[in-house]
């Protein structure tokens, strides 16, 4: 009895100290971030960082390091791909949970789980290579290497997080709930309309919201797909660069402890608040959800 107490405390323990480490490594990128984002914001100010609407870092005159254009761009690109994906997310996952035969869903499952596993190089090769052509030959453009591109690819990066939490919420449903508002005289439809999706709403909304956060932090894409243009976007098919392609395509040639380097942190503590908040967010409706499927 003795033994087994002590490897339940053991085993405890362990538990205990990982998740510590996470928490402790959490705590170290926000430090790593918002002390090395003070000295950007000591030099540019927090108000112009965030609200400048250029960027260039190498100016004749004077440096710029205005966000705006860039997280503007970040919420575009991620607005289409919510929009794009959250339909075609959503009526997949009701399809699996309340229509899918047992054969159809043994199909449609491992292809959802593949597609979450494809490199997302990979997907930025196919839009530059693919959509690239298809969209400029469509609409008439120059080159696709624009914010609809990215919108397009993320979506298809976002479906799997969205179809698999959606699925999940909607067969956590208590049965009873289905059963007697079938017994009441309503249809199938009406059943999933008004009583499932309600009552799995908050489950639904946690795969969305983490769908988002797969895409606004998605980097290799969107430097592949968007065309990188440092521009205030006006439409869909504009060029775009988002925040974590600027990270990614300026880090490795900024000079070390400058201005323009310390900005690039500024710009990650930013889309880290971002990812964070709607994190968060997922987290919540996720707690409701499981409320909902205990009862």
């Amino acid at each position: 009895m003795n033994m087994e107490k002590k490897k339940e405390k053991a085993i405890a323990l362990f538990f205990t100290v990982n998740g510590a480490l996470v928490i402790l490594i959490l705590c170290g990128i926000f430090y790593l971030l918002l002390s090395n984002s003070f000295l950007a914001w000591r030099d540019v100010g927090v108000l112009s960082f965030l609200t400048g609407r250029v960027w260039n870092p190498t100016g004749f005159y004077a440096a710029s390091y205005g966000i705006l254009p860039m997280l503007s761009g970040t919420l575009m690109v991620t607005a289409g791909a919510t929009v794009i994906a959250v339909p075609l997310g959503v009526a997949c996952a009701a399809y699996l949970a309340e229509v899918a035969s047992p054969w159809e869903r043994e199909i449609i499952k491992p292809v959802v789980e593949l597609l979450a596993g494809v490199p997302s190089v990979v997907i930025g090769f196919f839009g530059l290579v693919v959509l690239n052509r298809l969209i400029a030959g469509v609409f008439g453009l120059p080159n696709g290497l624009s914010a609809l591109n990215g919108s397009l690819l993320l979506a298809l990066m976002a479906l799997p997080t969205i179809i698999s939490i959606a699925e999940d919420a909607l067969t956590a449903v208590p049965r009873e709930y289905k059963e007697a508002s079938l017994a009441l005289g309503a249809s199938r439809w009406q059943t999933l309309r008004h009583v499932i999706f309600p009552a799995a709403a908050s489950g639904v909304s946690a795969g969305i919201m983490l769908g988002m956060g797969r895409a606004i932090g998605e980097t290799m894409t969107v430097i592949m797909a968007t065309g990188n243009a440092i521009a205030w976007p006006r439409s869909m098919f504009q060029s775009v660069r988002t925040m974590t392609a600027t990270i990614a395509i300026e880090l490795g040639e900024v000079a070390f402890n400058t201005t323009h380097y310390y900005a690039l942190f500024a710009v990650g503590f930013v889309l880290f608040g971002i990812t964070f908040v709607i994190s968060m967010l997922a987290d919540i409706f996720l707690h409701r959800a499981s409320e909902v499927s205990r009862r």
